[in-house]
């Protein structure tokens, strides 16, 4: 690798539109973290209206590009206010699909945590049906998101699919992206929450839901409260991701990479012993760059932990975790990664190529995906 590349504000733009003629996959994002700030604005100064929330307490935390570390949560407490009804959350679900596309994010997995909400009647099987909404609602790209029968380790448990916005145009010249739903386990939900969340999993893998993910607050919760819901889901056929050394919290990490699960993201804690167990697994690592940064995870690019598993060779892929909240997107996390780390296109271009075999998807969707990335390397003369 080479030394830090410093561009001007001019190439490094130059940099991120380049990136977003290319082919990505994203594999970490966060449904709610993913809004546009035109549309949190909007629905902000609607509950302002409504006396719910204080509006000028948060519009220029909205408006700022810019975000300190405080800010960033205050953030994730507003849209956690925001996104509890199932207009918003079908809304917020198109847009956010739309938005991927537009970056040309070709294969999509996205995280969201089942909401309940009784005053309004909302169970967390609706606020999913809320989702599935969305999707349904993608009319600017073309959109697959019903699993194919081998999206998991047990065809014959195949749901009935649906057709809507599910038809391949390739050669339309639209846009097409492939979209897979994890349903996030909060860590501030009890042992019966958790295995609830991975029955609506099951219930709804032929809707689009292909695993699950524990995520959430990284220094509330047991990882013994979940181990039993997370076995159950494996043994179902879904796969399972997990938010892994956001803390250092060293016993709970060494447990998490024991369990084995398909992925796991941020990896920002983990000591010698817990690197050797990492490569030696081959686990793959879902990296964040400006999360990790923005949330004083990790202090400075410099020290990042990307520079030693690309160097081991160990598989991972980049993504953005919540793109609106970090006021980033996939280009731009590639961009940076090219900038921080002294990489050259045609190597970032292989990790990205190289992520398709980290999906949640069967043969076939990587295949049509392995297509798509050969194509481009050929016009981009990579």
């Amino acid at each position: 690798m080479e030394t830090q590349k410093i561009l001007t504000s001019s190439e490094a733009e130059e940099e991120r539109r380049w990136w977003v003629t290319v082919p990505k996959v994203e594999l970490h994002a966060h449904l709610n973290g993913s809004v546009r700030d035109s549309t949190l604005l909007e629905l902000a100064r609607r509950l302002g209206e409504k006396g719910r929330i204080a509006f000028s307490d948060v519009e220029h935390v909205i408006l700022k590009g810019d975000r300190s570390c405080r800010e960033v949560f205050k953030l994730f407490d507003l849209i956690h206010v925001l996104t509890t009804d199932h207009k918003t959350v079908t809304r917020i679900t198109k847009e956010v699909i739309e938005d991927f596309a537009s970056e040309n994010v070709v294969y999509l997995e996205l995280r969201t945590t089942p909401k309940r909400n009784d005053s309004i009647g909302m169970s967390k099987r609706s606020y999913m049906e809320a989702v599935i909404n969305g999707l349904s609602s993608v009319t600017e790209v073309d959109i697959d998101f019903t699993p194919h029968s081998t999206d998991h380790h047990d065809p014959a448990s195949s749901c009935n699919s649906i057709a809507v916005n599910n038809v391949d145009h390739q050669g339309s010249g639209r846009k097409k992206i492939y979209v897979r739903l994890l349903l996030s386990i909060d860590r501030r939900e009890t042992a019966e929450a958790a295995m609830e969340t991975v029955k609506l999993a099951l219930e709804m893998r032929g809707l689009g839901v292909v695993g699950i993910d524990l995520s959430g607050n990284p220094s509330v919760g047991e990882w013994s409260t979940y181990l039993a819901a997370l076995q159950f889901a494996r043994e179902q056929g879904l796969y399972v991701t997990l938010h892994c050394g956001e803390v250092p919290n060293y016993e709970e990490i060494n447990a998490m990479l024991d369990f084995l699960p398909q992925r796991i993201g941020h990896a920002c804690f983990l000591r010698e012993p817990d690197w050797v167990k990492l490569k030696s697994s081959k686990i793959p690592v879902e990296i964040c760059l400006t999360s990790n940064i923005m949330t004083d995870t990790i202090s400075s690019l410099d020290i990042h932990h990307f520079v030693d598993l690309y160097r081991a060779k160990h598989p991972m892929v980049l993504c953005t975790d919540d793109s609106g909240v970090f006021s980033t997107s996939l280009s731009k996390e590639y961009s940076l990664a090219s900038s921080a780390f002294g990489l050259g296109r045609k190597e970032l271009f292989q990790l990205a190529r190289d992520s398709v075999e980290f999906i949640f998807a069967d043969g076939g969707v990587k295949q049509e995906l392995k297509e798509i990335f050969s194509s481009a390397a050929g016009k981009l003369e990579l």
